[in-house]
Order: C-alpha cells, then sequence, then structure tokens
C-alpha cells in the first residue's frame, strides 16, 4: 500500500494548478499588437459575453481612475520583478477556479480555520504578488475612497494586466464582482485546481464544469507561456523512465536542472521566450517540449491537437481566443448585487470574519508557514 499512499501525497502536496506561474527577469515590452481584442466601444461581440450583473463601465462614475491607477503601479511593478506579472495571473486563476471570482483566494486564516492561501496547491502562490494586491487597494483607497472597488476586480484587472504588460494582448473586462465573506475548504481548493500531472482528458472535464469548453481550455493554458516551474511538477517524466512524448534534447537540459527525482530547482515554463507572453508555448507543445504532462498532452489528445497547432501557427488567433476564454472565466460565479461586500482590506472579511464572527471584532491570527517546510513552493 506504500506506492498508493505515495501517490496520495503527491496529489494531495504537488496539486499545483496548471497555471504554476512565476518569472524573474527584465520587463519585455508591452504587446506589439495595439488593438483591443475586445472592444466595448463597438457594441457588437463583447456583449455576448458579458454575463449577468457585471458591467464594463461599472466604475466609471465611482472611480474613474481605477485601471490607470493599477496599471501605472504595475508598470512600476513590473520593471523590478516580471515575475509578479506570472504570479498575479495565477492568482486569478486560483480564484476563480474554487469557488468563483470572489476574492476568497486573498483571504487570511487561522490556525485553526486555514484559508484557501494554506491548502497545498496554493502554498506557491507568491507572496509579492499578494502583497502587490494590498497595495494596489490602498492606492485606489487613497484616491476613491474605502470600499469603492472589490478585491475581486482588482485581482482581475491586475491579471489583465499582467498579460498586456509582459507581451500580450490588450482587452477590456467586465468588472462589478463583490467580495466573498468566506473562504472555501481545503478540500475544494484541491478538487478544483487541476494537477500538472493530469492528462488533457482530466483538464477538458474538470474546466467544463466551469463552462469552460475545449478551445477555452487551451487558450488558458497558453498562460504557461510565462514563469518558472519546480522540478517536482515535471520529474514523473523523467524519472524513473523517461516519458516518451518529451523531447529528448529538452530532457537532457532538465535532467541537468533537475538531477535528481528529489530535485527542487526550478526552470522556465517557455523554454523559447520565458518573459513574454506569446504563442510560443504552442510552439513548444508541437516540438514535444512542453513542460507538464497537463500541458504536452494537449497536444497528443485528439480533441485539443488542432487547437494546439491552430495557436502556434496564429499568435492573432490565439490571443483572440485566449482574451474570450480570460473574460468567460472571469465571470465564473461571481458575487454581485447585493451579494457579498466590498472588503475594507482584501486579506480580511469586513462584514463577518471567516470564522463566523464580527470581523471588526476579531484579529485574525495569520498563519506564518516556514519556507522551508513547504515543498514545491514558487515564492512564499
Amino acid at each position: 500500500m506504500a506506492t498508493t499512499s505515495s501517490s496520495s501525497m503527491i496529489t494531495s502536496f504537488i496539486s499545483l494548478f496548471f497555471f504554476s506561474l512565476l518569472a524573474s527577469q527584465s520587463l519585455p515590452a508591452a504587446a506589439t499588437a495595439t488593438k483591443d481584442y475586445v472592444d466595448h466601444a463597438n457594441g457588437g461581440e463583447e456583449q455576448t459575453l458579458l454575463g449577468k450583473g457585471l458591467e464594463w463601465a461599472f466604475y466609471d462614475y465611482s472611480c474613474p481612475q481605477v485601471e490607470t491607477i493599477i496599471r501605472k503601479h504595475l508598470e512600476k511593478v513590473f520593471k523590478q520583478d516580471i515575475g509578479l506579472a506570472a504570479g498575479l495571473l495565477r492568482i486569478h486563476f486560483h480564484d476563480c477556479f474554487v469557488q468563483g471570482c470572489d476574492g476568497s483566494v486573498l483571504l487570511d486564516g487561522t490556525a485553526a480555520n486555514p484559508s484557501e492561501q494554506q491548502a497545498p496547491p496554493n502554498l506557491s502562490l507568491r507572496r509579492g504578488a499578494l502583497q502587490a494586491i494590498n497595495d494596489l487597494q490602498a492606492l485606489i483607497q487613497d484616491e476613491c475612497g474605502d470600499q469603492v472597488v472589490s478585491c475581486a476586480d482588482i485581482a482581475a484587472i491586475a491579471a489583465r494586466d499582467a498579460v498586456h504588460l509582459s507581451g500580450g494582448p490588450k482587452y477590456h473586462i467586465p468588472l462589478g464582482r463583490k467580495d466573498s465573506l468566506t473562504f472555501a475548504t481545503q478540500a475544494t481548493v484541491s478538487a478544483n485546481l487541476p494537477s500538472p500531472f493530469s492528462n488533457a482528458t482530466k483538464i477538458l472535464a474538470l474546466l467544463a464544469t466551469k463552462g469552460l469548453d475545449a478551445i477555452d481550455t487551451v487558450a488558458l493554458s497558453g498562460a504557461h507561456t510565462i514563469g518558472l516551474s519546480h522540478c517536482f511538477s515535471f520529474l514523473p517524466r523523467l524519472y524513473p523512465t523517461q516519458d516518451p512524448t518529451l523531447d529528448p534534447t529538452l530532457a537532457a537540459k532538465l535532467k541537468i536542472v533537475c538531477p535528481t527525482n528529489t530535485s527542487t530547482n526550478t526552470t522556465d515554463m517557455d523554454s523559447l521566450t520565458p518573459n513574454t507572453f506569446d504563442n510560443k508555448y504552442y510552439v513548444n507543445l508541437v516540438e514535444r517540449r512542453g513542460l507538464f504532462t497537463s500541458d504536452e498532452d494537449l497536444f497528443v489528445e485528439n480533441v485539443t491537437k488542432g487547437i494546439v497547432e491552430s495557436f502556434a501557427e496564429d499568435q492573432e488567433l490565439f490571443f483572440d481566443k485566449f482574451v474570450k476564454a480570460m473574460i468567460k472565466m472571469g465571470q465564473v460565479g461571481v458575487l454581485t448585487g447585493t451579494q457579498g461586500e466590498i472588503r475594507l482590506n482584501c486579506s480580511s472579511a469586513s462584514a463577518v470574519g471567516v470564522d463566523g464572527n464580527v470581523a471588526s471584532d476579531v484579529v485574525l491570527e495569520t498563519v506564518v508557514v516556514d519556507a522551508e517546510d513547504v515543498p514545491l513552493r514558487d515564492e512564499l
């Protein structure tokens, strides 16, 4: 039963969402294509992407500067650490896929009631990215007042700008999300974030529960065009036997970075242009240079192979489908209207504490995780 137990432990502790993102190099030029991939001004296709409760111009009167504030601050942040672009994108994914895009992943927990951040797949969320969201909230509050812009919307805008400022498409997103009062259980987190070891069939099935189809799934996987991964997320493709779908030249290089089946080093997720948001992720898949099983199997699976090939050949097509998929994902399980709240502090529920008490009367005990005790961390 040792093998089963080991497999279970692997699944639990390294169910790193296939958007395990982190990078740390110089800031690339913004997207060479300056068009808006979905432009609400034309009143056309974008309207079909808008779900109930959100609006394209939600803050035009209450905080018209919000998007400018976020973009300008992130421009400065990314010049210092482009890795935060991948980190912010990953936070948005991990927020939306668990109990909807409600900012629940931003909440701190207690020793007795651990938050989503303490769930195994989230232990590697970049602390710098989480802090960037808190910094953005402070800047927005200084300009527009407290509890005007939700943390869920800040996270969504930051992810959008992370894409564009690292070379990807420029696009609009609908706003008006409210923040949750509670976070999901750790079991719920693990059940809703795909593993890098999952095959395409499992990934497609899971994302289908979020209303995302095969094109959306392949397009969203393209977020792996930026960031780093720890060895553990792809070690089964190297040891004990080499995955036959993995390019031998890449495998040899990975074995230098990860010389044993216990290595904890990191490597670029996109070996061609690791700090630029482009379509080279798909070029890598076609050349059998995908890093994760969940990546490369998109080129093996008949349902997704043609989509991968089309994105590898046409970056504009990828950008268009990525934008549409992001807008769809960004509306999964949103709270709007009288639901939820707008938090005073992104890391703490304002109206009701995560333990059911009035937050103003409770001092939340933040769980401090020792970096040396956490496997597969990106940055803590």
